[in-house]
């Protein structure tokens, strides 16, 4: 894409889509191998410090129009014949025949209230017959967005498992069976030793979603003299660019030209440059002489993986900076094949809108075992894009996720190594030291009151700022290797 292209293209969004989404953004996926288009100016950096105009939800619908779908189902009060003792509130529901899914969650009503009990669920492989074992959903899902935030007071919002990654499936049973308290009464007889249950949420319902299939992107024609046609509405493999593919590829314009489905890695000049260029005026003397950010590692767009940005709200919220990174697990299992990374993004997307009620995908980056990186939540990747992954801890943060689970697990080599390249570089753009420590006013949670201004190293787990066994026991005991590997890669 040419200097003139990108003027062409941010014109065009000026002119026709600032009041379709309320913000002005400069953003694009990325061509293989295509080398950086670098703005003009730096105003990613500048407007990503403000955030952007309330965002208007999209009525999208689950049709057929729009690749992957969600079957949301209510469960149902389980009787158990002949039982002894006090009655366990427990539900479920068991379906021999539905359409294919790929990764199931279940929901409830409330956001703020826990589901205390055990949630199994086992599946049938899709056109064999095969049923899997009893598999666990973890019943706390601590990715949130911060109490006070719009997106978490939508109304929209409801409580949930994390998702459970399991391939392709046509047959679902599920149940969630209370967990019980026991505690000693005083009696007129003596004491006696009783079991109390907790009541389950209401609404409980079993969410089984289908990714979609992804088709080959096809290549964007360059602008036309008066801008750039935007095909609506933005269905996946639609011609061209819908409104919100636009948009969101718009974001990273001074990354790579529009509509690219990959962000190319830089080497370290080329990388110092670009940081000029990106954040400009607010380098200090000190970073202009040693910049410390690491060379830019590749990337894969949203258009890479394949969002149907018709999903999501329509506007980008930004906080002012980065200060630090939280390391999660998306606690939906090891699973998965590296070639179905995009397939499980998707699920996880699609599970946080549809399903869990969010404005977008909650994490900033995710990461596959195999080591690639991929864009998150949508605004642009070098811009610090307000998520939905550390409740309390968002403002001034952003979030990776590593695709599985690593509780017991360890986390591969390559996936490591991938979190200390972009924290290296991302955290590098805004002065950060991955060795060393920064403040953090907290939101509000249950491990720090609201306004505690909270010591935190740069690069913590999502357990360091909520109580949560996130990112899993085995990946948190290697943050420390990432913090040194991140730093030599900024040179320190």
């Amino acid at each position: 894409m040419t200097m003139s292209n990108i003027r062409d293209m941010r014109g065009f969004l000026a002119s026709s889509l600032a009041s379709s989404i309320g913000v002005t953004c400069a953003a694009a996926l990325v061509l293989p191998l295509a080398p950086p288009a670098v703005a003009a100016s730096p105003s990613g950096a500048n407007s990503g410090a403000r955030p952007a105009p309330p965002a208007v939800r999209q009525a999208a619908q689950d049709t057929s129009s729009v690749p992957g779908s969600t079957q949301s189902l209510p469960l149902a009060p389980l009787t158990r014949d002949r039982v002894i003792g006090p009655a366990v509130p427990e539900q479920g529901l068991s379906r021999d025949h539905v359409r294919h899914f790929s990764l199931v969650g279940v929901v409830w009503d409330d956001p703020d209230v826990t589901l205390h009990g055990r949630v199994q669920v086992r599946t049938r492989v899709a056109g064999t017959g095969t049923w899997s074992g009893w598999q666990d959903l973890q019943t706390h899902n601590d990715d949130d967005a911060d109490p006070d935030a719009a997106e978490r007071t939508s109304g929209h919002v409801r409580g949930s498992t994390a998702p459970l990654w399991v391939g392709d499936s046509d047959g679902v049973d599920v149940r969630v069976r209370a967990e019980g308290e026991r505690r000693t009464d005083e009696t007129a007889r003596g004491t006696r030793t009783v079991t109390a249950f907790a009541a389950l949420p209401a609404g409980l319902r079993l969410e089984l979603v289908d990714p979609g299939s992804q088709a080959a992107p096809r290549a964007v024609p360059p602008p036309a003299r008066g801008g750039i046609e935007a095909d609506t509405p933005d269905a996946f493999g639609a011609r061209g660019l819908g409104a919100g593919s636009l948009t969101a590829s718009a974001a990273n314009a001074e990354l790579a030209p529009l509509g690219a489905t990959e962000i190319p890695a830089l080497g370290r000049a080329a990388t110092e440059s670009e940081q000029r260029t990106l954040r400009g005026a607010e380098l200090t003397e000190v970073q202009r002489a040693n910049p410390f950010i690491g060379p830019r590692p590749r990337i894969i767009t949203r258009r890479g993986w394949g969002a149907n940005e018709s999903l999501r709200e329509r506007g980008f919220v930004y906080t002012k900076k980065v200060k630090a990174a939280f390391v999660h697990h998306t606690a939906s299992g090891n699973g998965y094949r590296c070639s179905q990374a995009a397939s499980v993004i998707r699920g996880i997307y699609r599970y946080h809108v549809k399903s869990m009620g969010w404005r977008d995908i909650g994490y900033n980056f995710l990461v596959d075992k195999c080591g690639s990186i991929y864009e998150g939540r949508a605004g642009g990747v070098a811009k610090p894009v307000l998520g939905a992954h550390t409740r309390g801890f968002n403002t001034n943060s952003m979030g990776i996720a590593v695709l599985g689970t690593f509780g017991s697990a360890k986390p591969p080599a390559a996936a490591l190594k991938a979190i200390a390249r972009l924290t290296a570089w991302k955290l590098g753009l805004y002065g950060a030291n991955p060795r060393g420590k920064t403040y953090l006013k907290s939101g509000g949670g249950n491990l720090y009151r609201k306004g505690k201004n909270v010591l935190m190293n740069v690069i913590s787990g999502h357990r360091d700022g909520f109580a949560t066994d996130c990112p899993g026991r085995q990946l948190y005991r290697k943050l420390g290797t990432a913090r040194t590997t991140a730093a030599r890669y900024q040179g320190r």
